[in-house]
């Protein structure tokens, strides 16, 4: 057989396939040259990868451990706020609810029956359901971190934190007899009147017709929501390409085309109601507003 020169070539091709099959360093001659290639085995490197046993059980049964262990002894040492067996002929004050309903007790303050404690419990509940259609955001998925999901982790802390805890604090320790507001060292006074004039902001601008002062609050929530939504798709848009808030290379105009019209307007009441509750708060604290709908069946 004539030799055309490249016998050398496909003994090297041919030894790197034996050597690629069997796992061992593969041997290419050329030209009188021994030349050695590693090969690259499966599974070897930095696993990106750990088990589930033991590495994450056995860090969430010490934890649980340590959990278990602070709640018996702080069971033992500190005695349950028990009180006298219930009397029927004796009213406590203030009645106060459990602690985990004291929020909806102290949202009475500020908004109609109807509305704390139907309308916004229903929006907590909505709002929580909807969050994994919602949340589209592709990292952080698991291992949830600040830097990749400032907003999701912010919205939370707000919503629960600020919010939600900060109510059961205020009905726990800072609301006394008549359900009125008494700062920590003060008496409890049960005859103590705490005299406000709360006003609707429909009256307080001189309107004194039910149609004209719903069609007043309903013009002013709608405003309200109009300049919410514009500006949060303003602060979405704005968002620059690699932002950490937008958590898409684009972006927040590739955000806004991957979220669509319908995840971004749920997302938007459900965050523009959230801060309604604060600002209906502050009018009520600086100005004694009580309602800024008024009509015969709801207020809000």
């Amino acid at each position: 057989m004539a030799n055309d020169g490249n016998g050398p070539v496909m003994r090297a091709a041919g030894a790197g396939g034996a050597a690629a099959a069997g796992g061992t360093p593969a041997k290419a001659v050329s030209a009188g040259k021994r030349i050695e290639v590693p090969i690259k085995k499966a599974g070897q490197g930095i696993e990106d990868k750990l088990h589930t046993w033991p590495f994450l059980v056995r860090n969430e049964f010490l934890m649980a451990l340590l959990v278990t262990a602070v709640l018996t002894i702080w069971s033992l040492t500190i005695n349950a706020p028990l009180e006298e067996p219930s009397n029927p002929t004796r009213t406590p004050n203030p009645s106060k609810a459990p602690w985990y309903f004291l929020g909806l007790q102290e949202m009475l303050v500020f908004f109609d029956p109807w509305y704390a404690g139907v309308v916004l419990p229903s929006f907590i509940i909505v709002g929580l359901m909807l969050i994994p259609y919602l949340d589209i955001n592709p990292k952080g998925n698991g291992y949830y971190t600040f830097r990749e999901r400032k907003f999701e982790i912010l919205t939370f802390i707000f919503g629960f934190h600020v919010l939600w805890v900060s109510f059961i604090i205020i009905g726990t320790f800072f609301r006394g007899p008549g359900w009125n507001w008494f700062w920590p060292g003060q008496f409890w006074d049960p005859h103590m009147v705490e005299a406000l004039a709360n006003v609707d902001l429909p009256y307080m601008v001189g309107l004194r017709d039910y149609t004209a002062s719903a069609i007043f609050g309903l013009a002013v929530i709608g405003g309200y929501f109009v300049v919410g939504y514009a500006a949060f798709y303003w602060w979405i848009k704005r968002r620059p390409a690699g932002d950490p808030w937008s958590s898409f290379p684009g972006g927040g105009k590739e955000l806004l085309e991957a979220w669509g019209p319908v995840r971004f307007g749920i997302t938007g009441f459900l965050f523009l109601a959230m801060l309604g509750v604060v600002f209906k708060m502050a009018m009520r604290h600086a100005f004694n507003i009580k309602y800024i709908l008024v009509t015969p069946w709801i207020n809000i």
